[in-house]
């Protein structure tokens, strides 16, 4: 199993291309059962949730052709991938597929839109919480779907004549729940309006792909969407928008460093709140016509008080980077986890390398430290691991990240990109 040896003490300094953003891929991929002709998708990251994606929709008959990739780039950037599915050849996603990655539960609303059934197997937990799917299944009941749960999996079925278009208001927001329901409703008979949307990004990605597609969708980005129905959509060629999660990791990792660093390819709105999170630790964010420039000089970093909130506010998924960031803060600071459950697991590890960090329910009370020490530490999901990358950069001697396969689920060359900077990342194999 491989693992990150990292060498602290190195400013970063230089270049990083960010890459095509995973949590937009995997919707867009989806959204490819939808139609019978090609989805052609521009920026498409190379990572292990996109390969496995690959397999599931492969599965379901969609037909996978790659091309794009430039020649002074090396294997394992950013792709360009045509999905097509002329037929869906099974409407069934089994328990072995869906439970190595949740967002293939996805598939269900443009299964049932097409097709009229789909037969999924429930998610399951996972590392950060229970994530249930309890919105998904009342939205699509919303929609017309009759969902009978049997033996680990979903049963749904449309209406005779398809889905029909109604109002529903998400009693919490959902990204994924909005995926599918924009999917599923894209294909539905006469206007969906949804209430309580989420806001992010990548939904916006995905509503401007559908719309590409032939879909009549108004209001992405807000918390109502309104979408009026089709009776087909046909085939579309969409540019995966910049990472913003990336984005905000190597932003941070250049504040915890010091140095100077662009961040190419990706743009300040998609993470606004963040970077002025950033900001206030100390760090000098700059847009530029390429990128975001991000630099920290030697006065140290400044201790911020965050709460964790669906997009605009401060995601989630930035929370573990963050707190790396602050644990050699000149001051305390506190992290609210209002997301998920279970999203603090990468205290402990963090504490092996010297940080001081004290848990009450879903706050966290880090007091910054003078120095980190390298140790040996274990990732224990995606964003967790790339959080001990960072308190490794600047620990004193030698960092070694276990579990390292989470990295590769959602940053793609990472070990390469930060080198380039000047740091000293390896990956080893036992």
């Amino acid at each position: 199993m491989d693992r990150i040896r990292i060498t602290g003490g190195n400013q970063l300094n230089g270049i990083i291309p960010i890459s095509g953003a995973k949590n937009a891929a995997l919707p867009l991929m989806i959204a490819s059962l939808l139609t019978s002709d090609t989805l052609t998708l521009e920026n498409v990251p190379h990572l292990a949730d996109v390969e496995q994606l690959i397999r599931i929709l492969g599965n379901h008959g969609v037909d996978i052709a790659v091309n794009g990739r430039r020649e002074s780039q090396g294997e394992g950037y950013s792709r360009t991938v045509h999905f097509t599915c002329r037929t869906i050849v099974d409407t069934t996603a089994p328990y072995e597929l869906v439970s190595k990655m949740r967002a293939s539960f996805w598939v269900i609303g443009p299964l049932l839109a097409r097709d009229g059934k789909a037969r999924v197997s429930l998610p399951g937990g996972c590392a950060i919480g229970t994530r249930p799917v309890d919105l998904f299944i009342e939205g699509l009941e919303a929609l017309g779907a009759t969902m009978e749960i049997d033996s680990g999996y979903i049963n749904a079925t449309a209406p005779s004549g398809g889905l029909i278009g109604a109002t529903y208001t998400f009693p919490k927001v959902s990204v994924g729940a909005t995926h599918v329901m924009l999917m599923a409703a894209s294909l539905a008979r006469g206007t969906t309006v949804i209430h309580n949307a989420a806001r992010e990004p990548e939904v916006v990605d995905l509503a401007q792909c559908l719309t590409a597609m032939g879909a009549k969708i108004e209001g992405a980005g807000t918390s109502t969407i309104t979408i009026e129905g089709v009776t087909s959509l046909s085939g579309a060629r969409h540019r995966v928008l910049p990472d913003r999660i990336e984005t905000g990791t190597y932003a941070m990792a250049v504040a915890m460093t010091g140095g100077d660093v662009l961040l190419e390819g990706t743009r300040a709105s998609l993470l606004e709140n963040a970077l002025d999170t950033l900001k206030l630790a100390g760090a000098t964010i700059t847009e530029t016509e390429t990128g975001l420039r991000v630099v920290r000089n030697g006065n140290g970093i400044h201790p911020v008080d965050v709460v964790t909130e669906p997009f605009p506010g401060f995601p989630t998924d930035l929370q573990a980077q963050f707190m790396a960031l602050m644990t050699r803060a000149q001051g305390v600071s506190h992290i609210t986890e209002t997301i998920f459950e279970n999203r603090f697991m990468h205290v402990q590890e963090l504490a092996r390398l010297g940080a001081k960090i004290s848990l009450s329910g879903q706050m966290a009370r880090i007091e910054g430290v003078s120095r980190l020490k390298g140790a040996p530490v274990m990732a224990t999901d995606l964003r967790a691991s790339v959080s001990l990358v960072i308190a490794g950069l600047v620990a004193e001697g030698e960092t070694v990240v276990s579990r390292v396969y989470h990295l590769d689920r959602g940053f793609e060359r990472l070990e390469e990109k930060l080198n380039r900077c000047g740091a000293q990342v390896e990956r080893v194999s036992d």
